[in-house]
């Protein structure tokens, strides 16, 4: 296929890099067009507008807010106004689902097709081609994107023929991780006031009935208290969490620990973590607890 390909931050890189290794044409957009010599150096073709990533069979965004989505898609010489007519949109975007919904009937009054798949996984996955996908969109436009899909990821769930519920499961998953990544923080501070290594309870509940990524990945980053370089951002998931809360207001659904996520992120920021890794809030728990300053010298919270 010949595919387009817009935003290359550290999840898009790697799953657009997976579309080369498929034999697929790809053509590469970012905004910061330097983020374009990977790519090309691998057989991309590197372009200055979005319009011209709008002129093959499909094209992928990977974009950081909602507000990035807007602008690349609806916006003058964006993506509606320049993908052919029967052309497919896969949006791999965290997105809220009023946005989804609008997308959904934009692309449609412009004879376009839209799939939201959203991906889970970090940018060592997208990069391993390792992701999980889950994928919405009326079935003919599912199906268009499956060689798209199959080589970004390990798998695909086919969740509904509504876009936007697709974008709803990803930030349901992503306040589930959050979720974890506090839950994590608040305990490792308990064991290691009373003096156990977090190395070591990190690595028991690993190894015993808590033997999944979620806790594998996030445990060792809270254990080390080092969220430096950010895989994903604290602002990303103080984004994502926003979201879940606006979907949840509007179904009228209940989230008391997504409320104290948002306020989580919000002290995060406070303590200058706009360019940590979103596991950074597990390490408040620490700080609340007076240990920080003891586990390291400079904790990054602190700057």
């Amino acid at each position: 296929m010949k595919i387009g390909f817009i935003g290359l931050g550290h999840m898009g890189t790697g799953m657009a890099a997976r579309l080369l290794e498929a034999g697929h044409e790809v053509t590469v957009y970012n905004r910061t067009s330097a983020k374009t010599a990977v790519l090309t150096a691998q057989g991309a073709s590197g372009v200055r507008s979005i319009a011209e990533a709008c002129r093959g069979d499909a094209v992928v965004t990977m974009l950081a807010n909602d507000d990035a989505v807007k602008e690349v898609v609806l916006g003058k010489g964006g993506i509606l106004a320049s993908l052919p007519k029967g052309a497919l949109h896969v949006s791999s975007s965290t997105i809220g689902v009023t946005l989804s919904e609008r997308l959904t009937a934009a692309h449609a009054d412009a004879g376009l097709h839209f799939v939201a798949a959203p991906v889970f996984g970090r940018p060592d996955a997208a990069a391993a081609g390792q992701l999980f996908i889950a994928a919405a969109g009326e079935p003919s436009a599912v199906k268009a994107a499956a060689p798209i899909l199959d080589a970004m990821g390990q798998r695909t769930f086919v969740v509904s023929e509504t876009p936007s519920a697709a974008n709803l499961i990803k930030l349901s998953g992503n306040f589930l991780s959050a979720s974890v990544i506090e839950s994590l923080g608040e305990a490792v501070a308990l064991v290691a006031k009373a003096g156990v290594d977090p190395h070591c309870y990190i690595e028991f509940l690993t190894s015993s009935i808590f033997n999944v990524p979620v806790f594998k990945i996030y445990g060792g980053l809270i254990a080390d208290n080092n969220f430096k370089p950010a895989s994903f951002a604290a602002p990303l998931g103080q984004k994502d969490i926003r979201l879940t809360l606006a979907a949840a207001d509007a179904l009228d659904v209940p989230m008391p620990i997504a409320n104290i996520l948002r306020d989580r992120f919000l002290a995060l920021m406070a303590h200058g973590g706009e360019n940590l890794d979103w596991a950074a809030i597990g390490g408040l728990a620490s700080i609340d607890a007076a240990l920080a300053s003891s586990r390291t010298a400079a904790s990054p919270l602190r700057g």
